[in-house]
């Protein structure tokens, strides 16, 4: 059996020969046959989801041919190839690039029976066109040795002036911290949410530079006291084989904000069928496979995540960091309120 991985270059041959057959003007998907094949463009890159795919494969005969690149990346080509587009499904790693590709036109709305009974409707697009197959939270890190300032408890307190200068974050460009300031603008508003990115700007520790892995590493080496982090970066280190980053992993700790009211921020990786996929119907098969119970477990624990589906434990490292309460806002409310995000951002000088 030829994996999926295996199959990208092939793949990568036959969508050059759409690009150049025309884009799409004239060329209806309707005139395409189902050829057994399910075509996904991934924004995930780990060899985990791989397994997962040729595991699909060997079931049930269909098979999976993947390209991997950037989530806006794909988006855009998927709406440079129109209805030629051979891509069947369009699977990113936050909701933020699922929200931007539905305003693209990208997806087609999907009532899909096992979709709707394995997925809460939090995890879900309120019109089908998406599903989460995955979850994380962004959560707060602090040096274990200065210990978790007193009087923390929220996302809100992180703008208090008692924490100046104890703060390392990435910029505000990056879609995670977009999401997160989302969320607080769809709980708080939008001028409570201004005030906040202005504290948390006055509170850096050093402009925001790298990614959270950037961020972990300084706080275990005292550069700043607090992170924010989404939660499986967190995994990477606790408990790690390798000894240097075990020993980053004994130096912060984590901590889940806001679990004495609506619950820690969390986000998702998810999936939804394109609007012009050849294989629709494989497509979906494919993701109900994934919303499996065993692929559940083996599709989050590859990064790190938690299951989406209610019931399935986590497994690996984040396991000792699964009992929290979440919030339960609808997670299609942090694309809604993602362009404010980057407005709220700029003119609070957030990097």
């Amino acid at each position: 059996m030829i994996s999926a991985r295996k199959w990208t270059a092939v793949f990568l041959m036959l969508l050059g020969a759409a690009a150049c057959s025309g884009g799409g003007e004239g060329k209806s998907s309707a005139s395409r046959t189902i050829t057994g094949d399910v075509n996904v463009y991934s924004g995930r890159h780990y060899d985990s989801d791989i397994v997962l795919f040729d595991q699909f494969t060997e079931e049930t005969g269909i098979r999976v041919n993947l390209i991997e690149a950037g989530g806006d990346a794909l988006i855009e080509r998927i709406t440079q190839e129109a209805e030629a587009s051979p891509a069947d499904i369009f699977m990113t790693a936050d909701v933020g690039i699922l929200w931007r590709a539905d305003q693209r036109d990208v997806f087609r709305a999907t009532d899909n029976e096992a979709f709707n009974q394995r997925v809460p409707a939090q995890y879900r697009h309120p019109e089908g066109k998406w599903v989460g197959l995955s979850k994380r939270a962004r959560i707060i890190i602090y040096n274990k040795e200065m210990g978790l300032p007193e009087g923390l408890e929220t996302y809100e307190d992180l703008a208090d002036p008692a924490y100046r200068g104890m703060i390392c974050v990435r910029s505000s460009s990056n879609i995670y911290n977009q999401s997160l300031l989302a969320s607080i603008i769809a709980h708080d508003g939008a001028e409570a949410a201004e005030r906040w990115a202005e504290g948390v700007v006055a509170n850096f520790a050093r402009k925001p530079q790298g990614n959270d892995t950037s961020q972990i590493e300084a706080v275990a080496a005292g550069i700043c006291r607090l992170g924010i982090v989404n939660s499986y970066y967190t995994a990477r280190y606790k408990g790690s084989k390798d000894s240097k980053a075990a020993a980053i992993g004994e130096m912060f700790e984590l901590f889940f904000p806001n679990q004495n009211d609506r619950g820690a921020h969390v986000n998702i990786s998810g999936a939804g069928v394109t609007k012009h996929a050849p294989n629709a119907e494989n497509a979906e098969k494919l993701i109900a496979f994934l919303l499996r119970d065993e692929s559940q477990r083996a599709f989050a624990s590859g990064n790190n995540e938690y299951p989406v589906v209610p019931g399935i434990a986590p497994e690996g490292p984040i396991a000792a960091y699964a009992d929290f309460k979440a919030d339960e806002l609808p997670v299609s409310a942090l694309g809604e309120h993602q362009a404010e995000a980057v407005g709220i951002f700029d003119r609070a000088g957030w990097p």
